[in-house]
């Protein structure tokens, strides 16, 4: 299983319906608010790297209202 963790920036007010709209995304497996640089965490996993990708450049960062994001990918038997 391939893992990515992906920091996002937000439009002020807007991380509520962020949040929600991350978590309708199939790949997405754990959400949080956080305090600090960004405004977000999301925890993403798939079988494939190519996938975690794709979710990242034509889902999450289409959501209305994100306005940057940082992706950490997950370092295989490194876990």
């Amino acid at each position: 299983m391939e893992t990515a963790y992906v920091l996002v920036n937000c439009d002020l007010g807007s991380e509520g319906s962020v949040i929600e709209d991350l978590k309708h995304i199939d790949t997405v497996k754990e959400v949080h608010g956080t305090f600090g640089a960004y405004d977000i965490i999301a925890k993403i996993e798939n079988l494939e790297r190519e996938k975690l990708r794709d979710t990242i450049t034509w889902n999450i960062r289409k959501i209305q209202h994100v306005r940057s994001t940082l992706t950490l990918m997950g370092i295989k038997g490194q876990s």
